[in-house]
């Protein structure tokens, strides 16, 4: 079978089209036969080795959504033929990926491959993040960056269906009004304006209860000034770079804040946690309140043209390959 696969960290051109054995499933997994993959700015981490990765060569991807074509001895959680979903697990740059049958969702009839893998690993984060790290509640106030990609609508959407006001901020004129479309009271251009003092001005200066932070180095102080009191910077990514190394005695000092850097495999570390967040993704989305914006659809062969598009900022909603 076909498979996405790095003998080498580095940009995307170490990515390489590989032809490998078809797998077969050990006991608790099963195979599935990937219709549609997630790229996500994860999968740039793992190929450049900004996180610890498997031993190389290594399989990218870590979301899919397909069909189960093989069961491993005590699989009870799916049968063959079955419709599902995932996120979490390496390896869906592929025609089939090896997954762990507990790390699966079936699908509803509504909900097709695409948009499965579009909702799986960026819906379940906006979910833990406006229902877990901070439970939203009608009347607090949100800054969202890059409120335009695959996260930051999500979190957009499902914000504002906690009752929550959501300013956001983009890079250009275009993005703006995508995030103004999916729910964004206001919209801050980066590019032209100060975040901070934005808002500063449109909270009459008392700042948010949260700031979704995926930028890292190049938002992180602004991001700390923009909170009220016992605010929460919740830092979900770095797309920027890192974040250079701070006094925590200044949390204290901005106001007893709170800082916390979430991923999402703490908070689907039980299947009932899984089938729950996947859950109310999916009704949401049959019943139209959660709307996905699905920027393009690759062929595994351009998947170093989605990590190009990505790591350039100039998508919009979520890149997917369709092995």
């Amino acid at each position: 079978m076909k498979a996405v696969r790095v003998h080498e960290h580095g940009g995307p051109e170490v990515m390489r089209l590989d032809e490998i054995e078809l797998p077969s499933p050990g006991p608790g997994q099963v195979r599935v036969e990937i219709a549609a993959a997630g790229v996500n700015f994860i999968d740039v981490q793992f190929r450049t080795g900004g996180y610890a990765t498997p031993a190389l060569p290594f399989t990218l991807g870590m979301e899919g959504a397909g069909t189960v074509t093989a069961i491993g001895e005590g699989v009870t959680e799916v049968k063959l033929g079955a419709r599902v979903a995932y996120a979490m697990v390496p390896g869906s740059y592929a025609a089939s990926a090896i997954v762990p049958a507990s790390r699966l969702v079936g699908l509803p009839d509504g909900i097709d491959f695409e948009s499965a893998a579009a909702a799986m690993l960026q819906g379940m984060t906006a979910h833990y993040l406006t229902h877990s790290t901070y439970a939203l509640k009608p009347g607090d106030s949100v800054l969202v960056h890059a409120a335009a990609g695959g996260v930051g609508l999500l979190l957009t959407q499902i914000a504002r269906k906690q009752g929550a006001r959501v300013f956001g901020t983009v890079g250009n004129r275009e993005k703006a009004a995508i995030a103004r479309a999916a729910g964004a009271e206001a919209v801050i251009i980066y590019t032209e304006e100060d975040f901070e003092a934005e808002v500063k001005r449109l909270t009459d200066g008392e700042g948010v209860n949260v700031v979704y932070d995926s930028v890292g180095r190049d938002t992180f102080d602004r991001s700390l000034d923009c909170l009220k009191p016992r605010g929460y910077l919740v830092l979900l990514g770095f797309t920027s770079g890192p974040v250079a190394p701070f006094d925590p005695a200044l949390l204290g000092a901005k106001g007893s804040l709170f800082l916390t850097r979430p991923g999402l495999p703490k908070y689907i570390a039980t299947r009932e946690e899984l089938l729950g967040r996947a859950g109310d993704l999916f009704r949401w989305i049959e019943s139209g309140e959660l709307k996905l914006d699905i920027d393009r659809v690759l062929p595994l062969a351009e998947a170093a043209d989605a990590h190009r598009a990505l790591e350039s900022r100039a998508t919009t909603g979520k890149l997917l390959l369709a092995p």
